[in-house]
């Protein structure tokens, strides 16, 4: 999956230099080292692309980083996160850059991982995204760890935490100019997805200047009008996804599901926009576009992608045998790397033999 954490890995990145290249690599080699991606590799390069904070990607990036592939483009050092890679047969992946010198390493995103995501998706219930009950309490037929001896930091399942500083951090900062052209969207942006960058960077195509606000509705909303359980991810975490997003200038978090008057006057909109997915009544059986269409500014944006979250949740449901053996299989190996590495650190301090 590409979710708001490997932003968060990309921003750290691009913070260590001048030019961020990122390597992407093939539904083949995910499938060999890892299990089987949740995205295409067509959906991966144009959704990685789409973060703001990378300059260029490399399509069928290989899986293990060399010193010929930082040198082929012209790359002084390669960042990761700080959590463990490894190849199907349990070795370090960039284990030739860190011994040349020319490995960074920035901090994982804690409370959110692939694994925990495909977690919630097997699971699918309305605790999902409840931090009072965590996940793994939850989880059956091992769709993530549930080993009461031990498990790993980096597969296993933690809920994330929001702060200003981190919203901050992904927020541009940036004013609508003068000129500029005022778009919003709203919606829940759950499992923010290829279908949602192809539908935003059309409306960002819609203006020479676009400054486009995306409205997020809170948890309870997206429940009422998408049901099954839905949102998969909250809204803090469909805030960070949403504002990795280079064609997004702003998000109103918790935004009302109607647009009305006062929301457009306040943010001085031009042009509002939605999707081609159906609109339901408000609570009060009213038209949630209402007032836009009155202004004659609401526009219908045909973005050509139909994908939708629920066509991804299907994706991990039909697949769920390999889903579930993919994470213990994953875990299992990082925890053997992890024991290995305290038991090499016992032996330096003379703890053991």
């Amino acid at each position: 999956m590409v979710h708001y954490g490997h932003s968060n890995q990309l921003r750290q990145a691009r913070a260590m230099g001048d030019y961020l290249i990122a390597g992407v690599h093939t539904d083949e080699e995910i499938s060999r080292h890892k299990g089987p991606p949740v995205f295409t590799q067509e959906e991966r390069y144009k959704m990685v692309q789409a973060i703001k904070w990378v300059d260029e990607i490399v399509r069928a990036a290989p899986y293990v980083t060399t010193l010929e592939t930082l040198d082929k483009y012209n790359c002084d050092f390669c960042v990761h996160g700080n959590d463990i890679t490894l190849t199907v047969d349990g070795k370090d992946t960039y284990e030739e850059v860190k011994n040349a010198g020319r490995y960074r390493e920035c901090q994982r995103t804690q409370g959110v991982s692939t694994t925990d995501l495909v977690g919630r998706m097997l699971l699918m219930t309305k605790a999902h995204h409840n931090v009072r009950r965590p996940l793994s309490h939850l989880c059956l037929n091992g769709c993530v760890t549930q080993d009461a001896r031990g498990s790993s930091p980096y597969t296993g399942v933690s809920q994330f935490l929001q702060t200003s500083q981190k919203i901050m951090q992904f927020a541009s900062g940036k004013e609508p100019a003068p000129g500029d052209t005022i778009i919003y969207v709203a919606g829940a942006f759950d499992l923010f997805h290829i279908g949602h960058i192809d539908f935003l960077e059309k409306v960002h195509s819609l203006a020479e200047k676009p400054y486009v606000i995306v409205g997020l509705h809170f948890d309870q909303e997206v429940n009422h009008y998408k049901r099954k359980n839905y949102p998969i991810m909250n809204i803090h975490e469909r805030t960070l996804g949403v504002l990795a997003c280079r064609y997004v200038s702003e998000v109103v978090i918790g935004a009302p599901y109607s647009v009305t008057s006062n929301l457009l006057d306040h943010f001085k909109v031009d042009l509002v926009c939605h999707g081609k997915t159906d609109v339901l009544p408000d609570k009060d059986g009213s038209d949630p576009y209402g007032e836009p269409k009155r202004r004659g500014i609401f526009r219908t944006v045909d973005s050509g992608n139909n994908l939708t979250t629920d066509d991804i949740v299907q994706r991990i449901i039909k697949n769920r045998l390999e889903y579930e053996a993919r994470n213990q299989k994953k875990e299992a190996k990082e925890l053997a790397v992890l024991e290995a590495q305290q038991r090499r650190e016992r032996i330096i301090e003379g703890k053991e033999n």
